[in-house]
């Protein structure tokens, strides 16, 4: 066992009475949907899952996936391969893209207030299509042979994973874009 692993938490208590929205991510809604109890354990007692294993390969491939589309997001140009794929789409530049990515400490957030959960998930990469729509991206690694496709059962929580990133964006851009309106009026005033 890890030396780094507590099973016992006690900060980050799922308190349904407190003030302050509750914290989770999309890891712990896919933890949730898995099993209800493990969340149960986790959320409420503090008594978390042992880690998985480190994925350091897949991990590499990921970081030098963002630099490389960095560098196509700074220039305003499509990455090679989503040409070759036939995407019409350019890596998205935006004021937030570093605080979209980091999951431990921004990530896109929303607070759902219906339940004062504080909802929160770190994206890899969005793009954008001509028509402003847009597209969010998660880099994947594999050393599977053959065609690759999200068919297999286990992998329904990749699909739960774009999903909520999706959604996640969509929220946070209409309260962002509510909010600019509402200031834009209050200024006129």
């Amino acid at each position: 066992m890890s030396s780094y692993y507590n099973p016992r938490k006690t900060r980050n208590l799922y308190k349904p009475q407190s003030d302050f929205p509750y914290r989770v991510s999309r890891s712990k809604v896919d933890l949730f949907l898995n099993c209800p109890r493990c969340y149960y354990l986790d959320a409420k007692l503090g008594v978390g899952q042992p880690p998985g294993y480190p994925f350091t390969l897949n991990s590499a491939v990921d970081k030098l996936l963002k630099k490389e589309f960095d560098l196509h997001r700074a220039k305003k140009v499509a990455h090679p391969l989503m040409k070759n794929y036939g995407l019409d789409a350019v890596p998205l530049a935006h004021e937030k893209m570093d605080q979209w990515r980091d999951a431990l400490t921004g990530g896109i957030t929303f607070v759902h207030k219906e339940t004062n959960f504080y909802l929160t998930g770190g994206v890899d990469d969005v793009w954008v299509n001509p028509q402003g729509e847009f597209i969010i991206v998660d880099y994947k690694a594999t050393a599977k042979e053959g065609e690759v496709s999200l068919d297999a059962e286990w992998q329904i929580g990749y699909k739960r994973q774009m999903e909520f990133y999706q959604w996640l964006l969509k929220q946070a851009i209409l309260f962002t874009a509510m909010a600019s309106r509402i200031e834009k009026l209050l200024t006129l005033n």
